[in-house]
This record gives structure tokens, sequence and C-alpha cells, in this order.
């Protein structure tokens, strides 16, 4: 039987009350490499040498132990020691005289092999045979032990992917950060409940929960603040919650509460407390304090408005907590679809695809209205307005779907179409006209796109269309809101031989202030001082004010709305250079052939009065 050197290593302890036995049987194990050999002579030094290795029991090898040993029960050593139950087996090999050879004490230690490791050997000493016995036992005993360790891993293993799988399967269904229900399992629960019975409904609400200002958290203190931060919120909100209520976190910092047997007036005083509490809060992170505030939206449910899918409740409730956030933040807002907001959002979604639509399908079109030199009905120049078709031959006005598109990010496509279709129109009207000048209505945002200015120039330089008839209109509002990169994006484009407008002038409160630096060539008097200045003397001081300053500044003046005579002879009156309206001229997909406008009769009075204004240049192009 082959033994390996480490197996040589382990104790073999001799029990023998003979001592010369004992010390034959040692030397012959010492020739056969077993060196690490310890002798007893009763029962209790075996126990002794045991009880050393107590914490090692791999160390133990075996016993020899003669069937007689004093102060030993050597077959229930057997049993205890060399039980394969156990992870620890210690063998025995057990020395029978012949007349004890059919004794109780060897017929019993043997009596159950399959589970003990234990071997009877006859008197005399056959040292072959103790040899081949020794080593077999040494390997079964290493065998097993390998077989437990790998038995003992493998239960580990298990028990780990147990625990492992125990977490993903929590994982799965709830926010890892925060330990609340993640989205997927909030509306699967949400689902549920909506199917029940409607009588229980009408006492639930959904809350919609969002941190204001909560990246700028993460922005200053990095993610890990931010995260300390929505534990401790979540912590103060959870301490209002009922094991009946669905709490979930949905987004980065958006939280769904879902409330059950609560009146409309307690759910609104739960969200106003959760929302003081937090607002009462003050986060520490190092030296520095930081306090912060909720938005909530309500989206109740009622018998009268039924809800199917719990997508519907939540966005019902995140509309309510954005009206919250535009009504100045730290403030509980519940849904109401009669809200002008919510509408102009229904609207908003259902415009939008139209607007995709005509942008691909070209249902968008050019009219062009003139403006009028209120002196001799000479036109200046047309101001380009976009219409949209719809179904065919329905015209839509621009008043409809422009705020549309500059909510919802497509007014920066809008901008290039028109700015494009403008100057392709020019380049294709005929020499005779190369004259006609056109202003182009730009949004409120069209300085924010980076491309408006690389496609003027590129535009131009392709159809060859020369500059100076292109004339940019840009509102008041607009150009006063971002002023200084306003104005250097206005330097650029004039740079390429464009002019400027600036259109309803008068409309804000820095007009005078603002106009002084402005890099433009006309001013556009806001019409709101127009339409009725026949009948408001303050309309008519104004315009004068406005008219006087624009003059001394060098800038020309248009007044918009103009739709009577008597309009037309006040502006002549008080200086102003053109005029357009609906008297001067419509909006047209077609210009005029001739670039003359008859004005409508006026006064004798009127007709002296402006005698002296025929000489003056009317400037274009």
């Amino acid at each position: 039987m082959v033994v390996s050197g480490k197996l040589k290593e382990k104790i073999i302890i001799i029990a023998e009350n003979d001592k010369s036995l004992a010390n034959e049987i040692s030397l012959h194990l010492n020739e056969h490499g077993f060196s690490n050999i310890r002798l007893a002579e009763n029962g209790s030094q075996i126990y002794e040498i045991l009880r050393s290795y107590y914490t090692e029991p791999e160390k133990i090898g075996l016993i020899i132990v003669n069937d007689a040993l004093s102060q030993c029960d050597v077959r229930e050593m057997c049993m205890t020691l060399s039980n394969d139950d156990g992870f620890s087996v210690v063998p025995c090999i057990v020395l029978c005289s012949d007349k004890q050879n059919g004794s109780n004490v060897c017929s019993g230690v043997c009596e159950h092999r399959e589970k003990c490791l234990s071997y009877k050997l006859t008197s005399p000493v056959d040292y072959s045979e103790l040899l081949i016995v020794v080593g077999f036992q040494l390997n079964m005993t290493h065998e097993r032990l390998l077989r437990h360790k790998q038995e003992e891993r493998l239960i580990n293993e298990l028990a780990e992917r147990k625990v492992v799988d125990a977490k993903l399967k929590y994982i799965v269904v709830h926010d890892e950060l925060t330990n609340l229900l993640n989205r997927q399992n909030f509306e699967r629960q949400l689902r549920l409940i909506l199917n029940r019975s409607n009588i229980r409904q009408q006492n639930s609400a959904l809350l919609f929960i969002d941190i204001d200002r909560f990246s700028l958290i993460n922005e200053i203190e990095g993610f890990e603040v931010g995260d300390k931060l929505l534990i401790e919120i979540v912590a103060i909100i959870r301490k209002e919650t009922t094991k009946n209520d669905l709490f979930a976190r949905i987004g980065s910092d958006e939280f769904c509460l879902f409330l059950e047997d609560r009146t409309a007036k307690e759910m609104k005083q739960f969200a106003d407390k959760i929302r003081q509490l937090v607002y009462d809060f003050r986060f520490f992170t190092g030296d520095v304090c930081y306090s912060t505030s909720l938005s909530i939206g309500i989206s109740r449910l009622s018998a009268i408005t039924a809800v199917y899918h719990p997508n519907e409740l939540i966005s019902r409730a995140r509309q309510a907590c954005i009206l919250a956030k535009e009504n100045g933040r730290n403030m509980v807002w519940e849904y109401n679809e009669k809200d002008f907001s919510v509408q102009e959002r229904h609207r908003d979604i259902y415009w939008v695809p139209l607007i995709r639509k005509a942008l691909l399908e070209k249902d968008f079109f050019l009219v062009f209205q003139p403006v009028v030199d209120l002196l001799d009905g000479r036109i200046s120049h047309y101001e380009v307005l976009i219409r949209m078709r719809w179904l065919g031959n329905e015209v839509i006005t621009p008043d409809k779907f422009i705020p549309v598109a500059e909510r919802m990010g497509l007014i920066h496509s809008i901008d290039q179409w028109v700015v494009e279709k403008s100057i392709d129109f020019l380049a294709d009207l005929p020499g005779s006209m190369s004259d006609v000048s056109l202003a182009i209505n730009l949004s409120s945002v069209a300085f924010q796109d980076r491309t408006l200015l690389p496609t003027i120039k590129e535009k131009l330089e392709l159809s060859w269309v020369d500059a100076k008839r292109i004339i940019f209109e840009i509102t008041e509002t607009s150009a006063v809101e971002n002023f200084e990169h306003t104005r250097e994006m206005i330097t650029k484009i004039r740079t390429l031989g464009c002019k400027f407008a600036l259109d309803d002038f008068g409309a804000g409160f820095c007009s005078f202030n603002y106009l002084k630096s402005f890099p433009v060539d006309f001013v556009k008097i806001d019409g709101q001082f127009i339409q009725n200045m026949i009948n408001d003397e303050t309309d008519q001081i104004l315009v004068k004010s406005m008219v006087e300053i624009a003059t001394k500044l060098g800038k020309k003046t248009i007044a918009e709305f103009v739709e009577g005579p008597e309009t037309i002879e006040k502006l002549r009156e008080i200086g102003v250079n053109f005029g357009q309206g609906y008297i001067l001229g419509k909006p047209k997909k077609n210009i005029l052939s001739s670039n003359i406008i008859p004005l409508p009769m006026l006064s004798d009075e009127a007709d002296k009065q402006i005698q002296g204004h025929f000489h003056q240049v009317i400037v274009k192009n």
C-alpha cells in the first residue's frame, strides 16, 4: 500500500500493555517511514494525547490498541473515534490474542464496518499485514476527510448562493439605496390595487414627491453626499407612513407614495406634514449645512374619473408636482384637469406630432405681408410669416403651434426651416425684383442655436443672395432676456450684411435703456400702442417718445397693426417711417409685382402737414 510522505507524518498512537511489543511495533513502523509514534500504556494516556490535538484533529493518523488495554473500553472507544458519521475520524486497529479471537470486544468492534474505520488483527502480529492495514486506514481517512471538506464547501456555497439569490430577488423589486419599492414593483402592486372595487378607491390617492434643487447637492458635494441626503429624507417620510402605504423610488430624486383609507383632507394634511418636516430638516456634511424642500403633487382616485393603469395615475400626480415647482416649489398641488397648465400640456402632446409631420411632409408654407412707407406708399420690405396646412386645406396661424414648439424643443427646427426657405424664395425671384427684401422673424431662443449663424452664412453663399436683402426680427423681451449673448450674435450676423429689427418695442420695462446700445436698424413699435392710439392720448404720447428716441439713435420706426386711415394720418404726424397692417396689405403667398401701394384717402389738413416730408429718401436694402 503506497502511503504519501504527508500521511506518514501523522501521529500513530500505539496503546499496548506490553512495552516490548509496543517498541517492536514502533520499530517496524519507523523502518517504513512512520516517524511520529506516540506510546500509551492505558486508556487515560490515549485520551490525554488526543486532547492535545483537540483543535487540530487532522494531525492524528490512527490508533493501534490492544483489546485488553487497561483503563479503556476498547469497543466503545473504537465506535466513538472511528465512526464515519463524524467529520474527524480516527481509525483503530485492534490487536486480539488467539484465545480472545471470539471475544465480544473484537467482534463488537467490527460488527458495523460500513460505519467504522476499525480493523482486527490477531496475535502474534503479522507486520506485513499491519503495514498494509496502516496504509489502507490512513489513505481511507485522508479520502474521507477530503470528501467531508468538499461536502462542507458545497454546503457553504449553496448557502451563500441562497443568500445571493435572496438578495437578487430583493433587489429586483426594491431600490438598492433606499430599500423602497422600485418603479416596476410599485406599478405591479398599484395595478392590483386599481383592480379592487371603486368604493375603496374613493379614499385613495397617489403622492408624487420631488426633492427641489437636489441636483445642486450632487454637483457641489458629489453623489455620495447626495445619496446620504436621499436616505435621510426617505427616513423622515417613512416614519409618517403605515405598513399598508406603498412607498417607492421611481427616479433619482423622485418618489411615489400611495395612500389608502384616508379622506381628501387627511391626504392634504399628510402631504403638508411631510413637506414641512423636510423643510425643517437640516443636513450637515462637514462644516456645511444644507436645507431642502419638497414639491408634492397629489392625484386622487374617484368614482367619477376612472383610472385603469398605474402610469395614468402617476402621470397625473407628476403633472401636479410640476405645477407645484412652477408656482414656487416647496408646495403641495392637487391635480385638476381643468387647470390651464394641465390643458396646455395636453395640447402640447397633441400638437408635437403634427409639427413634426409638417416639417417632414412640407406642410409649412410662407406668406408675405408688406411693410409700407407711410409717406408715399412704397413697399420697404415684406415680413415673412409662417403658416401650417392641416387636413388638406385648413390654414393654422403660428400663434397656435409656435408656443408649443418653443416649449417642446422643436422651435430650432422651425427657425432653420424659415431662414432657408426665405433665402430660397429671394434666390428664385426674377431679376426685375432683385430689390425685394424680407424680414424674417426669429424665435425667442433662436440665438441659443449654435448652428444658426453657420446656416445663414452657408445659405447666403450658395444662393448668391445679397445679405442686405435680409432683415431679421427679434422681439424685445427675448433680446433683453440674454442681452450680452444676443447682442454678440446680432453683431456677427450684421457682419454678413444682414439688418435687424427690434420687434414689439415698448412692451418691456427697459426698452429705452437697451435700445441705445442694441445694434438694430429698425424698431417695430408694439401693436398694443397703435391699435387704439386715435382714441387714447397716452398711447400717442408714448409712440411719439419712442419715435423721437429711435430717430435720434439713427433707427427707422415701423408701426404694427395699422388698420385705418386716421391711424396712418396720426403716425405720419408723429413721424413714424413705415406701417404694417391689413389696410396696407394682408399676408399672401406671393408678393406684389408693383412696389407701390395706394394709400387711403387722407384729409386736406393731413396732406398739407406731410408735404414737407416727401423729399425724404426711403431706406431700402
